[in-house]
C-alpha cells in the first residue's frame, strides 16, 4: 500500500470536510474554503476526526492517485488552518519591487518595468531595507496556486550561475560557476 496514501489526515478544530456525490471534496476552515475534484475511483471518508483516502485495487494508476489525492487534501487542510507563505529576494544592482494592492511592479534590469497582476487569492507584501536585497512575500491558502505564481515571478529573471543575479527564493542554494580564467603563457 502507498505509504503516503494510507496515512490518515487529522482534522483540526474549526475545519469541516464535505464530499459531494460527484467526488468533490470541500474543506472549510478559519482562513477560507478550498475544493478539489477527486478521481471517481478514489474514495474519501471521514472517520473519528480523521480523513481516510482509499483505493479500490492495486493497479499502478490507483496507487499513484491514492498518494496524490491524500497529499492534495492534506495541503487543503493545512492551507485553511495555517496558510502558506513564500519569500523571494531580488539580487542585483537596481532591482526593485513595489506593490499597489495586488499588482506587483518589478524593475529587473530590463529597459521597462514589469507589471505583474496577481490572483485575488494571493496577498503580497514587498520590503526594501537599506543594505539588504528587496524581498517579495506571498501568502495564500492555496499551496498549488502560490507555488505556480512564485515560479512565474522567478522566471521573469531567473538567477544566473556566475554572479547569482536574479529573483531567488529566500534560503535557496544556487549552483555557482567559476568565471573565465586567464590563459597561461
Amino acid at each position: 500500500m502507498s505509504r503516503i496514501g494510507k496515512a490518515p489526515i487529522s482534522i483540526p478544530n474549526g475545519v469541516t470536510l464535505s464530499v459531494s456525490s460527484d467526488n468533490l471534496v470541500t474543506v472549510k476552515g478559519p482562513k477560507g474554503e478550498l475544493s478539489q475534484k477527486v478521481d471517481s475511483d478514489i474514495t474519501v471518508s471521514e472517520e473519528e476526526g480523521n480523513i481516510i483516502v482509499s483505493r479500490p485495487s492495486e493497479q499502478k494508476r490507483h496507487k499513484a492517485l491514492h498518494g496524490l489525492y491524500r497529499s492534495l487534501i492534506n495541503n487543503m487542510v493545512v492551507g485553511v488552518t495555517e496558510g502558506y507563505k513564500l519569500e523571494q529576494e531580488l539580487v542585483g544592482v537596481g532591482y526593485r519591487a513595489t506593490n499597489q494592492g495586488n499588482t506587483l511592479d518589478l524593475v529587473l534590469g530590463y529597459s521597462h518595468h514589469i507589471v505583474f497582476a496577481l490572483p485575488p487569492e494571493i496577498k503580497v507584501v514587498t520590503t526594501a531595507e537599506k543594505g539588504k536585497n528587496p524581498t517579495i512575500i506571498l501568502e495564500s491558502i492555496d499551496k498549488q496556486l502560490l507555488g505556480q505564481v512564485a515560479a512565474k515571478i522567478r522566471s521573469l529573471r531567473a538567477p544566473e550561475p556566475y554572479k547569482g543575479k536574479g529573483i531567488k527564493f529566500v534560503g535557496e542554494q544556487l549552483r555557482r560557476k567559476a568565471g573565465k580564467s586567464a590563459s597561461k603563457k
